[in-house]
């Protein structure tokens, strides 16, 4: 097969360079003498500043845990949980389809909670603590998201595995007894009666009026947390010792301790509360680390990340941008997109589709959400950027897909997300393509149906990034290499 002759667009030229290895060390020097003359303005440096060439294979998980970069005992561990690093792992392929389904009832439950007020629906699961059972629904089960954490909980500690997720406010773990149900978890139920610093909260205590949706049963306080998807959990709120790490303990930690819950969790314990509300971690630990923490969350399932408290977590090199303050939905974190860029070239995107949907950061859902005409300009960008490459077939989320079958490197153009305060956070490999196969690989972001629907900085454009969110300065920081 004859070599098309070199053209300005470099990335539709790499795929021929990677995909015959004996001809790699002609077509570099083609690539260093040759095309820089052929495609000018456009530079050697400039292109490769502006494409990632990955190696394939890093693109998948591996079945062995590699451990994190510069290990802390002050920070916790974070990983996939089903990955091998994951206590919860089981040894079985990952579902993307299932992660992605789950994903979406994700983004519907955002989209609603920022949109109308739950409360009264959560209400009726406070009514029926008592009761023999709540109906069983039918749908797709919420998945809370990806990444789990493990702490310790009463006196004496029992450590538990737990998603962390900054979407949501009240942490929360199963409990004995399940009054009609608990879904299956990897370790055994949380006892009270086992810790000696277990209390419930009273139903009088101004922290029980704290949660969004409250009631009692005699003088206990009684907490629900219900999804998009109608799963749930409901209990008792109480307080106990909580163990982040040997030297980061909280006492009198307010939590739920839940009797009934239902829903597809993967195997976890419960939920780590991240949000901005008065119940979640953040604020209830603000003396402690003032309002500061931070996380990276691994290139692949297979890899360790971290998750920190305290003004120390924060990198020298953090670029902040601001936290927006949204009084009718105040537990989650918003910032200001103001631009994207692909291969180093700013997309034509109005100001306005960014600022009439807002945007939240999420460590809950996978994939990112754009407004529709902005992930338009993506896709048609990164398109042009791939056009050298097979296509494969998409789905119904992620349909800009590609074939890497029998490459060894691949390029693909950088993409960058520009926030207020001329803050750009520039995506690592990892964060561009999701991958179910090396024959599947496709563009890891979304676009809402909505041009209202507010738009989603989701887990996977996370990756390797150290994610710094300082509540009392209000600002979001973000740096490269973080893991």
């Amino acid at each position: 097969m004859g070599v098309a002759a070199p053209s300005c667009n470099m990335a539709s030229l790499l795929p021929l360079f990677f995909s015959h290895d004996y001809l790699l060390l002609f077509l570099l020097l083609l690539f260093a003498i040759v095309l820089p003359s052929r495609c000018a303005p456009a530079t050697q440096k400039e292109f490769l500043s502006s494409h990632h060439t990955v190696d394939v294979r890093s693109l998948l998980p591996s079945d062995a845990c590699s451990p994190s970069k510069g290990s802390d005992e002050q920070r916790l561990n974070l990983v996939h949980q089903h990955g091998p690093c994951s206590p919860l792992h089981r040894k079985k392929n990952l579902s993307h389809k299932k992660i992605l389904n789950n994903d979406q009832s994700r983004v519907d439950w955002l989209h609603h909670r920022i949109s109308s007020s739950t409360s009264k629906q959560q209400d009726k699961l406070l009514d029926s603590l008592d009761s023999a059972t709540i109906p069983a629904r039918s749908g797709n089960s919420l998945s809370t998201g990806n990444y789990i954490v493990s702490i310790g909980i009463g006196t004496p500690k029992r450590d538990f595995s737990v998603v962390f997720d900054t979407g949501s406010d009240v942490t929360w773990i199963q409990c004995k007894p399940c009054v009609s149900y608990c879904y299956p978890q990897q370790e055994p139920l949380f006892d009270p009666l086992q810790s000696s610093t277990y209390a419930n909260i009273s139903c009088g205590s101004p922290y029980c009026s704290q949660l969004n949706s409250y009631g009692c049963s005699g003088s206990g306080c009684l907490y629900s947390v219900q999804y998009g998807d109608k799963s749930y959990t409901v209990g008792f709120f109480a307080q106990d010792t909580l163990t982040l790490t040997p030297s980061n303990v909280i006492q009198n930690f307010r939590f739920g301790c839940g009797e009934k819950n239902k829903g597809i969790f993967g195997r976890a314990a419960g939920l780590l509360g991240l949000g901005r509300a008065m119940t979640s971690l953040v604020s209830q630990a603000y003396q402690m680390y003032g309002g500061v923490f931070s996380y990276c969350i691994p290139p692949t399932a297979s890899s360790m990340g971290y998750l920190s408290f305290g003004s120390s977590s924060a990198m020298t090199n953090v670029k902040y941008t601001p936290m927006l303050a949204k009084p009718n939905t105040p537990s989650f974190y918003y910032l200001n997109l103001v631009a994207i860029s692909v291969g180093g070239q700013q997309l034509s995107i109005p100001p306005s589709v960014f600022s009439t949907a807002g945007t939240i950061i999420d460590s809950g859902t996978v994939i990112t959400r754009l407004p529709p005409a902005a992930y338009s300009a993506l896709r048609t960008a990164f398109k042009q950027n791939m056009a050298g490459y097979k296509s494969a077939p998409g789905d119904s989320l992620l349909d800009t897909c590609y074939d890497f079958t029998g490459y060894n490197n691949i390029t693909i153009p950088t993409v960058e997300l520009h926030f207020d305060g001329s803050v750009t956070a520039n995506m690592d490999a990892s964060g561009i393509l999701y991958v179910y196969s090396i024959s599947q690989a496709c563009l890891a972001f979304a676009g809402n149906s909505d041009p209202d629907s507010i738009a989603i900085f989701g887990n996977t454009q996370q990756r390797t990034f150290n994610v710094v969110y300082d509540v009392s300065k209000k600002v979001i920081g973000f740096s490269p290499g973080g893991c």
